[in-house]
């Protein structure tokens, strides 16, 4: 139990109540309304109680607590008071112990006293005995501990001042009035190498590099006379050639602190103390680590925070001369492809043999650095005319042309180059790299190991890209997507037989915008998952409810970006929705690319067996454009082929394309369904069933709708005409 106190820590007679943050008090009783009365009776401000009824109790509450005071009674259940001040002497312990006693004889009063109680009340007594026994107790135990503090800072004073002196890690030494030594602590003989005594009386210029010696002369003797006054200094102490030291260099950077030290009436000075800490590896230290915040560690180029305050620089020298500059953005080409292939040691090494080239191309104050990766920036002060960057521009990429030797072989690098001027294409340190990264990201699409200069139009494009990118990641949460249909028909069975699934973004501003716009940007901005979960389940939801209007036997196309075949869970995502759209799973059939083959052919080609395994239909598309194989055809178990458009749109006859004619012949060899896509006119329609295919689709036909218009074809009767749009 803890009672809050009133009062103060202890009150003398007399005197104002001192307060204490450990003026914890112990109430040691068998008696429990004394123990609940005396916290009551003893109650001061910053007091605290606990209580307890046995000698035992006590003892395991002081072995977990420390108390100011313990109020004792002599006789106990289990022992007496005594017992209890035997452990405490044992226990080498401060509490102040007052027993409280019914006893009369005079023995109980003697042996508590001698056991270490600091007062002894006798029962019965009067309240204000007790709180004055406890008052001065506790007054006296504090002096006590003062007391006994102070001498012990005391004797502990003077053995710590000579420790702290002759052990410091420093350089401590005092001067006469004429600037010699009276003394010097150890520290000198393994610093500098001299000997204290070889040293003494003699001037403390003789341990300065002379070239320091005029500047801490003249400090030392203008302000050594001034009393009160000090200085810090950094200056270099020669070492002795003749002892070994602590460093191999002959001169030492010290940190100097000079002190005047006063008579007794503090009006002159009688000498200066001196401490000189050794930085000499604190200013290695600095420089490392300057030159660490300034340059990229691999190349050991100025990096991003250095290029800035450069290129900024250089702005301000151009703006006041009418001057132009120009900043280049270099990225070096396919690089991801080394680290991946032979290890990030390669990688690097070819980075620093990339930076070595680059750098032997530029001028005299032009400045070449690595933001990070594989880019690297360059600043062209002082150019004449756009010329001059495009000369520089060609020498590197010609210092490119030689193959770099990795030791896993030859590998020639290339880079793309992207170029912005001062102040055409801007005015600023970030608008002019920026500027030039776009000019940069521009030759990457256009075919990389080029050159091109900033156009502004590029800007506005970048800007529109910006502004989509961030439309695209609201799209979803605002329902902006819809799915419109193609009908897929059967000339010989004259009816639909499939509807493929086609996405639109019904965007608020720019109108409905197709997928070959957004989805680019969607794949590259990591949004393509959630759109094509979207897709597949808006479009099972849609059969679902076809199937239950009757049109049991209709089939659902849609594709699948190849991004989302890198995530491992595909195919139960798939799976999953169609049963929970209680869909037959032949009936959904799911497009991949051509090009989606070839680049991950194993890991690709099991999720595609794994979808055949579930009953998917699978159908590759635009076939025919890329690089089929006959191996691949094997390897992928599809169950369909799409004619690309682009073979449609050539077709004017049954002769006039071998390669149609080819593809019809590969299905039929695999058993393949096959299905032409694009067909806008009815020679193509009747070219394509004489080649033998039935299933089309195209403008001929139908435009892609939204579902209720896609509804209405499947209700038209079969001998309607198809070839109306």
């Amino acid at each position: 139990m803890v009672i809050p106190g009133e009062q103060p820590f202890f009150a003398p007679p007399g005197q104002g109540h001192e307060s204490s943050d450990q003026c914890r008090i112990l109430v040691v009783d068998d008696d429990d309304a004394l123990r609940r009365t005396l916290p009551r009776v003893l109650a001061r401000e910053g007091r605290q109680f606990a209580e307890c009824g046995s000698v035992g109790e006590a003892i395991a509450i002081l072995e977990r607590e420390h108390f100011a005071l313990v109020l004792l009674d002599y006789r106990l259940p289990d022992a007496t008071g005594l017992d209890l001040l035997d452990w405490l002497t044992h226990q080498h312990r401060d509490e102040a112990v007052i027993v409280i006693s019914g006893e009369d004889a005079i023995d109980a009063a003697i042996g508590a006293l001698r056991g270490g109680a600091d007062d002894y009340v006798r029962k019965p007594y009067h309240v204000a005995q007790l709180q004055r026994a406890v008052d001065s107790t506790l007054h006296k135990a504090t002096l006590e501990r003062a007391n006994r503090a102070m001498s012990q800072r005391l004797r502990a004073s003077e053995r710590l001042h000579r420790f702290l002196v002759e052990s410091s890690p420093d350089l401590i030494f005092t001067l006469d009035t004429e600037g010699r030594f009276s003394y010097l602590n150890p520290r000198v003989r393994p610093l500098l190498g001299y000997e204290r005594t070889a040293l003494l009386r003699r001037p403390f210029s003789t341990l300065v590099m002379p070239e320091d010696i005029d500047r801490i002369n003249s400090l030392m003797f203008a302000r050594g006379n001034t009393p009160g006054e000090s200085f810090n200094i950094e200056l270099r102490l020669r070492r002795s050639r003749d002892e070994p030291t602590e460093g191999s260099s002959e001169s030492i950077t010290v940190s100097l602190t000079v002190i005047p030290m006063p008579d007794r009436e503090g009006r002159r000075s009688t000498g200066l103390y001196g401490v000189a800490r050794d930085i000499s590896e604190r200013k290695r230290a600095e420089e490392i680590i300057t030159f660490q915040a300034y340059h990229d560690q691999l190349t050991r180029l100025p990096n991003r925070v250095l290029f800035k305050d450069r290129l900024e620089l250089a702005i301000a020298q151009a703006q006041r001369r009418t001057g132009a500059l120009a900043v280049m953005f270099v990225d070096v080409d396919r690089f991801k492809l080394v680290n991946d292939t032979f290890g990030h040691a390669e990688g690097d090494a070819l980075l620093r043999g990339i930076a070595a080239r680059l750098s032997s191309t530029l001028r005299r104050g032009d400045t070449l650095a690595r933001l990070g990766g594989d880019e690297f920036t360059v600043l062209l002060p002082d150019i004449n005319h756009p010329e001059d960057a495009e000369t520089i521009a060609r020498k590197i990429v010609d210092a490119l042309t030689p193959p770099f030797r990795l030791s896993h072989g030859d590998f020639r690098a290339t880079v793309s180059i992207g170029i912005a001027l001062y102040p055409r294409d801007g005015d600023g340190a970030e608008d002019l790299t920026r500027h030039a990264d776009i000019a940069m990201y521009q030759v990457k699409r256009s075919g990389k190991n080029a050159f091109r200069f900033f156009d502004p139009e590029l800007n506005t494009h970048y800007r529109e890209r910006i502004t989509l990118e961030n439309d695209l990641r609201l799209a979803l949460e605002r329902s902006e997507f819809e799915l419109y249909y193609q009908p897929q028909i059967s000339l010989k069975g004259k009816r639909v037989v499939g509807m493929e699934a086609l996405l639109r973004w019904n965007h608020p501003t720019h109108g409905q915008i197709g997928p070959a716009t957004f989805i680019p940007v969607a794949e590259e901005i990591g949004m393509i998952g959630d759109i094509s979960h979207w897709v597949l389940e808006r479009a099972c939801g849609q059969l679902a409810q076809w199937r239950d209007a009757g049109f049991s036997d209709l089939r659902m196309s849609l594709n699948l970006s190849p991004h989302d075949f890198s995530r491992k869970d595909v195919v139960e995502m798939v799976t999953e929705c169609v049963e929970r759209h209680r869909l037959p799973s032949s009936q959904l059939e799911l497009e991949i690319t051509e090009s989606m083959m070839m680049q991950d052919s194993a890991g690709v080609a099991a999720k595609v067996r794994a979808m055949r395994d579930a009953g998917l239909s699978v159908a590759i598309d635009d076939f025919g454009t890329g690089y089929s194989a006959l191996a691949y055809l094997q390897k992928f178990p599809v169950s369909t082929l799409k004619i690309d458009r682009s073979f449609v749109r050539d077709l004017d006859g049954p002769s006039t394309n071998p390669i149609i004619s080819a593809i019809t012949g590969i299905a039929r060899g695999f058993g393949l369904q096959l299905i032409a896509e694009g067909v806008e006119r009815m020679e193509q329609a009747e070219t394509l069933r004489a080649l033998g295919c039935d299933i089309m689709q195209g403008y001929l036909f139908a435009h892609p709708a939204p579902a209720e218009q896609a509804t209405a074809w499947l209700n038209v009767a079969p001998e309607i005409d198809f070839a109306a749009p």
